[in-house]
């Protein structure tokens, strides 16, 4: 049976960039394909020229044998091609029902939306493919990994076959991801194709049936999950050898470098998103906060780093109380903060890179005299930060916007970490890195522990938060639910907790256990 999706030499040029070099790729009726490769790659241009979002300079597209033509994402469903991004493209005051309708709306009489028949036709595909979702409740009432079943029902209600999932488990926990791939395997068990995007080598073994891996812009190799190893896929996505295990000694704390007590911080629209919590971070040591997004983690490094006013409550920083100081303050403390959102809040995506490496720093020797920007200087250090962390872009005066969302974290973190610091603020530091950069953050961090700064570290690879910690944080609704050792927990049990579980109910495994909720 020939393929149901194929690509044929499909290339892609950006000013300065070869983003898709002649790329060949096959899809079969019936079958998940994991894609797999580091930052810049080619990855996300790739599936964004399939499902319309950008125009091929060369190569064609082939569905069920016959060419087509995708100039934009209504060509691509016409198609039978469907995406579900990273980011999910819900409107949270709406019920699923309007959501999954919203732009293929059926009506009554052509004049009144008929959400009767829509909600029917939602819980044939809800029972059909194992997608539990009521067709009634509002988005916002519904968990992330509710949402994403909501996304995938929006493609299956278009009628596509092809479904393209984009970095899928980001936002889920443990729990919900394996209920994820009991999803993607009743899809493809009904004739569904799949296209997984990710970075976790553990799922792509787990749940796809080849593997392509992408390099530069190219496909350097395929492999069989049946046979592959994570070191061996690392490997071939970087083109050097991969330590997959972070290394490191024993924590020899010392004092108390941030402490939070029973700070409240408010959203945008006032509920309250950190209530009443309270924690400490040493020198010498790695606090990790783990919880599912949108949990109040976003709210507390915003209110610890100055970006948002606490409520009440107090923070404070090697003693100094800044529970209402402003960022240029908590920066000059010796803080260093990596953003959850790089664009909004860690970069200015028209500056050139050499800018962006001294955001914080630029009113500072050597980078001014008085009032003068000493551009030299900074051009300098920017070249040396780009190859120290290993930056890949066209030179230090293109700007930002122009970079993949891997290599703009790396300007970040670049800036961050090559200054004196005692205390590190990192949310989601990895995030959409590829092995190679996570591999060489993780050590960065390791050895900033091993100088003796303190660290918050806020993520939601669970992975990350147990590989990198001392001691782990758990949030869930705003409040801290427990702090464990990392040593003594397992991802499973976290995953309970962050999943709102009483820590009362729950038989504390050692590590290789899987831990269970004891009702």
């Amino acid at each position: 049976m020939p393929p149901i999706l194929e690509l044929h030499g499909i290339t892609k040029r950006f000013p300065g960039v070869l983003a898709n070099d002649h790329i060949d790729l096959a899809l079969n009726e019936g079958e998940i394909l994991a894609l797999l490769g580091e930052n810049g790659a080619g990855k996300s241009t790739l599936m964004n020229v399939l499902y319309g979002l950008y125009q091929p300079d060369e190569g064609e597209i082939t569905v069920r044998g016959k060419t087509i033509k995708v100039h934009s994402p209504n060509d691509a469903i016409a198609a039978g091609v469907g995406m579900v991004h990273q980011h999910f493209m819900l409107v949270p005051v709406l019920t699923v029902t309007e959501n999954v309708m919203l732009g293929v709306e059926s009506l009554i009489g052509g004049v009144f939306l008929d959400r009767k028949a829509a909600a029917a036709r939602i819980r044939q595909i809800a029972t059909q493919y194992g997608l539990n979702v009521d067709p009634d409740a509002y988005i916002k009432d519904l968990p992330v990994g509710l949402q994403q079943r909501v996304e995938i029902i929006k493609l299956l209600y278009r009628n596509a076959d092809i479904l393209i999932l984009d970095e899928p488990t980001a936002v889920l926990t443990p729990q919900e991801a394996d209920e994820l791939f009991k999803v993607m395997r009743s899809l493809v068990s009904q004739g569904k194709s799949i296209i997984f995007i990710t970075h976790k080598l553990k799922e792509v073994l787990a749940v796809s049936d080849r593997i392509n891996v992408l390099r530069l812009g190219k496909v350097v190799g395929a492999a069989d999950p049946k046979t592959a190893t994570e070191t061996q896929l690392a490997s071939m996505m970087v083109g050097r050898q991969v330590e997959l295990t972070v290394h490191k000694e024993e924590t020899k704390s010392g004092d108390i470098v941030l402490q939070v007590k029973e700070l409240r911080v408010l959203d945008d629209r006032e509920n309250m998103m950190v209530d009443g919590v309270s924690f400490d971070v040493r020198s010498g040591e790695i606090v990790g906060v783990a919880g599912v997004q949108g949990n109040g983690q976003t709210e507390l490094v915003e209110a610890l780093t100055g970006l948002r006013p606490a409520l009440s409550g107090r923070a404070e920083i090697a003693g100094r109380d800044t529970t209402h100081a402003n960022p240029r303050q908590i920066v000059e403390l010796g803080v260093a903060h990596v953003p959850e959102d790089r664009q909004r809040d860690g970069l200015v995506l028209s500056y050139p890179v050499a800018d962006n490496m001294v955001l914080n720093t630029y009113y500072l020797s050597p980078f001014a005299r008085g009032v003068v920007i000493q551009q030299p200087e900074v051009d300098k250090a920017a070249a040396e930060r780009v190859q120290q962390f290993d930056v890949r872009t066209p030179g230090i005066a293109t700007s930002a916007g122009s970079l993949s969302g891997g290599n703009q974290q790396k300007v970040i973190v670049a800036r961050e970490f090559s200054r004196p610091i005692k205390l590190l603020i990192a949310a989601q530091p990895t995030r959409g890195l590829d092995v190679g950069s996570i591999e060489y953050i993780h050590g960065r961090i390791i050895e900033k522990r091993g100088q003796g700064c303190a660290v918050l570290l806020v993520s939601t690879e669970l992975d990350e938060v147990l590989a990198l910690s001392d001691r782990i944080a758990v949030m869930y609704r705003g409040r801290i639910v427990a702090v464990v050792e990392a040593a003594e927990v397992t991802k499973e049990y976290l995953g309970l907790l962050m999943a709102g579980v009483d820590p009362a109910t729950i038989a504390k495994p050692r590590k290789g256990e899987q831990a269970q909720a004891v009702f």
